[in-house]
């Protein structure tokens, strides 16, 4: 859509937009800083004193009163509103109230200069195409991003699409200013046409896409995201196109099925765990978490099943494992996290293995209020000796730590860890009958 010369004021103003910068050992763009900043820094705009005799007056041509910073003014793109602001000054031998617009007399370096310093002055001046493009030559030689967006602000306001688009083709530096302002602004229309011109089909079918964070119906949604699929992407943003559809359009019929089932009551899980959310528009890892919570036990064959979604998008075991276990252990389903990490093998004997490493199962078991018996098996499958002990100390998982110490035979750390069980305790009393044991030869 077309923006407004209150849009580019917001993007002056807003935080959340950023302008280029230079780097001092190139020409090319090479960071973006907040517009904020950019603003700030074009604060300091009058240097000379006796400029002090100058009345002010703001970009709207109201006077300032003589408290207002010399030269402030609240935003870049006043100074390119349709009424022009002048900056005046008593000329000798003139009537009071009286007073000469120097401003015609400025050339581009003059008028880039007073731009970069803050100073009251008015673009106007610039009407042909020659001295409109000498002005942002300048604007572009002095490496100052602030002022080059600023002379393109007008430049957009003043010149045919056509020209613009024309012009700035061959002028690269001047081309990726005008791009990434559009981008902040939220311009799409403006910036389909300016792809559409360059031919750089690409970034067109991006911006194309970008559109449907715009629309807000999920049916709608889906159905434009259907008309994106055939554009010309990339081969990876293809796949992220084709995925993000079949995501959607799954989304669609899981949240229909769901709010069914939750309204009329007669689900357990609905009923022990309301929603507190639609799974529409949500990231894959949420779906996946959903569909764990809410539907584990469902045949593959089903669009909410979770080894569905898996197989689908193509999710890697580890991210697949991290997300059921989170979801079942929330729901303290002990048997499924039992069963998610049993395997068998041809000979049918059953082995427990973890894609994400035991360490982390801890964790995320201890996180969900897991009983001490079910920490410590977990906790006993770690193979590093230093991270087990580490873990059990940490969980008070105090079998793990006695025979660890036993099998390692450190008296000293057994003796250590002692004092930290309670008195009387059968934790205690393992721990004497160890150290009293004759069969063990201790290494310290």
């Amino acid at each position: 859509m077309n923006r407004t010369k209150g849009d580019e004021e917001e993007y002056w103003n807003s935080s959340k937009f950023k302008a280029f910068t230079f780097d001092d050992e190139d020409d090319e763009l090479s960071q973006l800083k907040e517009s904020k900043r950019a603003v700030n820094s074009l604060r300091d705009f009058v240097d000379d004193e006796d400029d002090d005799d100058l009345e002010r007056v703001s970009w709207s041509g109201e006077p300032v009163g003589r408290r207002t910073r010399p030269g402030s003014f609240q935003s870049l793109s006043d100074a390119l509103s349709d009424v022009p602001a002048k900056s005046y000054a008593p000329e000798l031998g003139r009537p009071k109230g009286e007073y000469r617009d120097y401003s015609n007399d400025w050339s581009p370096s003059d008028t880039v200069w007073r731009l970069r310093k803050g100073k009251v002055c008015s673009l106007e001046r610039f009407r042909s195409l020659q001295d409109k493009l000498r002005l942002l030559e300048e604007a572009v030689s002095v490496h100052d991003g602030n002022v080059i967006t600023a002379v393109l602000i007008f430049l957009k306001r003043t010149l045919s699409k056509e020209t613009l688009f024309r012009e700035l083709e061959v002028r690269q530096v001047a081309l990726r200013h005008l791009i990434h302002f559009l981008k902040e602004i939220g311009d799409q229309k403006l910036l389909l046409d300016l792809f559409r011109f360059l031919d750089r089909t690409e970034e067109l079918a991006l911006s194309h896409y970008r559109e449907h964070l715009n629309i807000q119906d999920p049916e709608k949604r889906k159905e434009f995201l259907k008309t994106c699929i055939g554009l010309p992407f990339s081969a990876e943003d293809s796949a992220h196109i084709q995925d993000h559809y079949t995501l959607l359009e799954r989304q669609i019929i899981i949240e229909a099925n769901d709010r069914h089932l939750e309204s009329a009551g007669q689900t357990e899980i609905f009923r022990k765990h309301p929603r507190k959310a639609s799974i529409l528009n949500m990231p894959l890892v949420t779906t996946l978490f959903y569909s764990c919570f809410y539907h584990y036990t469902e045949a593959e064959g089903t669009f909410s099943s979770p080894v569905n979604l898996k197989k689908t998008f193509k999710i890697p075991d580890k991210q697949y494992v991290l997300t059921a276990l989170a979801a079942r252990a929330k729901l303290r389903a002990w048997h499924d996290v039992d069963a998610l990490f049993t395997t068998k093998n041809w000979l049918g004997y059953t082995k427990k293995r973890a894609p994400i490493g035991f360490h982390r199962v801890v964790e995320i078991l201890h996180k969900n209020s897991a009983p001490v018996q079910i920490l410590q098996e977990y906790v006993n499958l770690v193979e590093d000796v230093d991270t087990k002990l580490n873990l059990a100390t940490k969980f008070k998982c105090h079998d793990v730590v006695i025979d660890t110490c036993r099998d390692l035979k450190d008296r000293q750390q057994l003796l250590a860890y002692r004092s930290k069980v309670d008195k009387g305790s059968a934790e205690e009393e393992k721990i004497d009958a160890i150290l009293n044991s004759s069969q063990i030869r201790w290494k310290n």
